[in-house]
């Protein structure tokens, strides 16, 4: 194969000498490395372009996107970063991936953007370096000298990293949703304390930081019935609704007697159950990451698989449990799902406190163990050898 490429230095017409912009030195460099690449894909691989552009151009700019990071860490890459293909996955007249290459509308960002970001998505966020490489040599391997098809792309990547990516392909290939996971709510639970009095605290904690009845804070100065009489006032105007009473500590007491040690130590738990809700607004299933900030300064990202929408694609709650106090979350902190609106990724807000009661059901009426009846008949008793 020959290739003739540009740009070329330009000269000078008052120095003579030969310059170049900073754009031509990259366009330079990018282009010969693309079309070196096509040596391989797909003039060794060789692929149809007229029925499937991405398996020729779309390969290629991956691997071309590859190469340049390796030659410049700072390269001005054109396709294959994340956030540069968001505009494209918003705009109309989008056709799938798999559309036959004479009815592919927008044609570079169909043919060689959008599949080189996905590969670079599969490699960095879905499956990982390790399993990605191996798999991608394997194809290029297995189907040289020969005429692939798609699915001889997807069955080779599923089978040699041993992951299903269903999902995966029928989102980027098929469809044309796009990225958009927003954080809409966080909730804070803690489970209610297993000693009454402790419960009832938490309770009266929980209530005294609701904002008081704005009727009655605007009628402050005038005195109630209650403070002008005092014949009015009983022992409730003498308690607190919400303090624990004696039967409420004695049967609190006689459930947690009852309990396993080890369902006594499920209930000293004192960590933070946060639940965080998620919504896909783009369609296109992805994996959720989640960084999440600490009052303590702290930091930790979850990696959630994108098998979390397997149930509903639409709206799923997850859960993370930790002693510390969050302050902060944000969905896809380092760009990398190419997601179209970041305005709904940062939760800051309120986060909602819930107390997480237990509940435990009522066992069926057992007679045997209330009856006073120590030892059965041989009639009724059962024996795990037969008795001599």
């Amino acid at each position: 194969m020959i290739t003739i490429n540009g740009p070329r230095p330009v000269k000078d017409q008052k120095t003579g000498n030969l310059t170049y912009t900073d754009r031509a030195k990259s366009g330079l460099i990018g282009v010969v490395i693309h079309e070196i690449g096509h040596n391989w894909f797909p003039m060794i691989v060789n692929s149809d372009e007229r029925q499937w552009t991405w398996m020729d151009e779309g390969l290629n700019t991956f691997l071309q996107f590859q190469a340049e990071k390796l030659w410049d860490k700072d390269y001005p890459a054109r396709r294959g970063e994340p956030k540069d293909i968001a505009e494209y996955m918003l705009s109309t007249n989008q056709m799938p991936l798999m559309t036959q290459s004479d009815s592919v509308l927008q044609f570079g960002a169909n043919g060689y953007g959008k599949p080189a970001t996905a590969l670079t998505i599969l490699r960095e966020t879905v499956l990982g370096r390790e399993l990605f490489d191996r798999a991608f040599r394997e194809y290029a391997e297995r189907w040289r000298f020969k005429h692939p098809t798609p699915y001889d792309f997807f069955r080779t990547m599923e089978e040699s990293s041993g992951v299903d990516l269903d999902w995966f392909w029928r989102g980027w290939f098929y469809s044309t949703d796009h990225v958009d996971i927003a954080l809409d709510k966080v909730v804070r639970a803690t489970l209610e304390p297993a000693d009454a009095t402790a419960a009832a605290a938490a309770r009266k904690r929980e209530r005294d930081t609701e904002p008081k009845s704005l009727t009655a804070q605007r009628n402050a100065g005038q005195q109630t019935v209650v403070e002008r009489d005092p014949a009015t006032r009983d022992f409730y105007d003498a308690v607190d609704p919400l303090d624990a009473t004696a039967a409420d500590k004695r049967k609190a007491a006689e459930a947690y007697a009852d309990l396993t040690a080890e369902e006594k130590a499920a209930r000293q738990v004192t960590d933070n159950f946060y639940r965080f809700s998620f919504a896909n607004r783009g369609g296109l299933v992805m994996p959720v990451i989640l960084k999440m900030d600490f009052a303590d300064g702290s930091s930790e990202t979850a990696r959630i698989p994108a098998e979390v929408w397997r149930y509903n694609q639409k709206n799923v709650t997850w859960q993370f449990v930790t002693a510390k106090t969050l302050v902060r979350a944000e969905v896809d902190p380092l760009w990398e799902t190419a997601d179209a609106d970041r305005s709904n990724n940062i939760y800051a807000g309120q986060v909602d406190p819930r107390t997480l009661k237990i509940d435990t059901p009522e066992e069926g009426k057992n007679r045997m163990k209330d009856s006073d009846m120590k030892v059965l008949p041989d009639s009724l008793r059962t024996y795990d050898v037969p008795p001599k």
